[in-house]
């Protein structure tokens, strides 16, 4: 079984789209721009002790996804303590609501969201009282 170690999410502008991961999910960030031969920051998303991964944001290669289209790559979703809260710095730092707020009964809320790139992102608040 391979077990998922990485993911990459291409941006535009590397500046914007790591102030808009860091200041809403509190990522840091490592340059590897000079090994990968292209701006490219791994992102640290948490503690190693938590559950989760780290990926990277790297220089877009080609046209961004359109507005509307269906999606065809993988969507990260990211665990939040509190839904609304994060909904808020999403749209504060300039990203817009995909697919609003609806309810996994019995497990979490769940949303979606394109960030300040147009990449589609998932967000996920655990909660068994989700109806």
């Amino acid at each position: 079984m391979s077990r998922l170690v990485h993911f990459e999410i291409h941006v535009d502008d590397m500046e914007r789209a790591k102030e808009f991961y860091s200041r809403v999910f509190g990522w840091t960030y490592e340059d590897y721009s000079e090994y990968a031969g292209m701006p490219y920051y791994g992102a640290v998303t948490g503690d190693a002790s938590t559950p989760g991964i780290n990926g990277a944001l790297m220089q877009r290669q080609g046209p961004a996804p359109e507005k509307g289209q269906a999606v065809n790559s993988f969507v990260c979703t990211m665990s939040v303590e509190n839904f609304d809260r994060t909904e808020a710095l999403i749209k504060e730092q300039g990203g817009t609501v995909a697919m609003p707020k609806y309810a996994l009964p019995g497990m979490a809320w769940q949303g979606y969201f394109h960030d300040t790139e147009g990449n589609l992102i998932g967000i996920h608040e655990p909660d068994e009282q989700a109806q």
